[in-house]
């Protein structure tokens, strides 16, 4: 079993695989398991890094062997997967940030910060009797002016780590009493782009982070400082019903978070706005703060903006995409067995991700009108990166870690033609507003809407129990 990729769900499957029957083998460019749902708690400063990752080698299991590299190619037909190694020295440093941009094919273009090392890591073909592709997605900046370069991701404990820093950069460098008033308003002015759960949530622990800790340290600049969140819809949080969305705007409101819809923004560049400088020239055009343009607003200081606007396909899922020859077991699906070559895996159209059928195995198509179609029993993908071809899911760990449990139980059982496929079980989403505050939507029965004090500790009770071991379990209550 070679499994690509480590995030949540995956690290859940490899995990649950039987080490009687599998010889698991995972590719990860890191060598730890980052549980991205605490990674807001750890840039604000409510846990500590170690609380929110796992490693991924343990003595305990033995079974699991662990490849530090990058997915860089797949060969279906020899079962073989192609990895570049990334190792102290080779390869690269990089963080999943790419700009989504579409080329004249109607591709994405893959856009990645990267840093070369010393060199390219060598190429290494392992093959595989089963594959598991889960590599997730990168961040999407849409190709908007200066992003890549300058914004602050939460992807990772480096991201995490690289917000707090900044953040406490900004408030050392604020209360130097040689700084002017007008510099500590941009310096302390912290930005946050999507409106989404992830950039509510991460404005909600920064304003936490502020108000009780940093408050208290740095009590001279407390008038200066501004949270403000920036999104391109009518309303944030828009998969809440709205009676939850008001409860949530007048939390926000009450915490001194500014949310301002319907904003576009044009570019990101370091530097203090163009009239600041005018305005106070003793300033200078210092290049520790950053501009935000939008089209509403134009030219606003900050002194750190986070991005958090959506996901776009994983450069390797872009990368493969046509197959030398249909492999031996494969399972056609039509009638027309003439066609040999020129086959494809088969993605949606709009994201690019993997279409799957209701077992979560890899779909092949061929013909000018895809009427020839074909299933590998051998190849499967979930997560971010796939999306059944007959059903609409929601994009979230929750569909994701279903599905993982449920493939894992079918591996081990090997009774993929004996069950009926994968169906989603809707738990509910949730998220935190700040204060002990939260909101809790489900679809129905008791409880449909929860808010305040009761959702924020179900917000909490729920990761905590997700989180993997018992070390874990423990210093995370410790430090909330």
């Amino acid at each position: 079993m070679f499994y690509a990729g480590l995030k949540l769900p995956g690290f859940t499957l490899s995990r649950r695989l039987s080490p009687k029957k599998y010889k698991v083998t995972v590719i990860s460019p890191r060598s730890y398991f980052a549980f991205t749902p605490l990674l807001n708690s750890t840039a604000s400063g409510t846990l500590e890094f170690r609380a929110a990752i796992e490693p991924v080698r343990h003595k305990r299991l033995p079974h699991i062997e662990f490849l530090q590299g990058w997915a860089d190619g797949l060969d279906l037909w020899r079962k073989t997967v192609m990895v570049e190694e990334n190792v102290a020295g080779t390869g690269r440093e990089m963080t999943a940030v790419g700009d989504g941009r579409v080329d004249g094919s109607g591709k994405i273009q893959e856009q990645r910060r990267e840093k070369q090392i010393e060199k390219k890591g060598e190429i290494l073909e392992v093959q595989y009797d089963k594959l598991v592709i889960a590599v997730g997605c990168y961040s999407n900046t849409f190709g908007t002016k200066g992003v890549k370069e300058n914004a602050f991701f939460l992807k990772d404990v480096g991201g995490a780590r690289a917000i707090r820093k900044r953040i406490l950069e900004c408030f050392e460098v604020a209360s130097l009493p040689n700084t002017l008033p007008e510099f500590r308003k941009q310096l302390l002015h912290f930005a946050v782009v999507g409106g989404g759960p992830t950039g509510m949530e991460f404005a909600a622990e920064l304003s936490d982070f502020i108000s009780q800790d940093l408050i208290h340290f740095y009590p001279d600049v407390e008038d200066f400082v501004k949270i403000t969140v920036y999104d391109v819809a009518e309303r944030v949080l828009s998969m809440f019903d709205k009676q939850l969305v008001d409860f949530a705007m007048k939390t926000y409101s009450r915490e001194g978070i500014e949310i301002r819809t319907s904003h576009h923004v044009e570019e990101l560049r370091r530097g203090l706005p163009k009239a600041v400088v005018d305005q106070h020239p003793e300033i200078g055009d210092f290049q520790g703060c950053f501009t935000l343009k939008t089209k509403e607003d134009g030219e606003t200081g900050v002194g750190m903006c986070l991005w958090s606007t959506g996901n776009m396909m994983n450069p390797f899922i872009q990368r493969v995409d046509n197959v030398s020859s249909l492999p031996n077991d494969a399972i056609l699906k039509s009638k027309n067995r003439d066609i040999e070559d020129g086959w494809h895996i088969k993605k949606s159209p709009k994201s690019g991700a993997l279409l799957v059928d209701s077992h979560l195995r890899l779909q092949l198509t061929a013909g000018p009108n895809q009427e020839s179609q074909a299933i590998l029993p051998s190849v499967f993908a979930f997560g971010d990166n796939a999306q059944l071809e007959h059903a609409s899911l929601p994009v979230t760990a929750q569909t994701a870690n279903q599905q993982a449990i449920w493939l894992g139980k079918r591996l081990n059982m090997n009774d993929f033609d004996k069950v009926s496929g994968f169906t989603f079980k809707n738990m509910g989403i949730m998220t935190y507003l700040g204060s002990a505050e939260g909101l809790l939507q489900r679809d129905a029965g008791p409880g449909k809407s929860i808010r305040g004090r009761t959702a924020w500790l179900i917000w909490r009770g729920a990761y905590l129990t997700m989180s993997v071991s018992w070390r874990n379990k423990i210093l995370i209550p410790i430090y909330w």
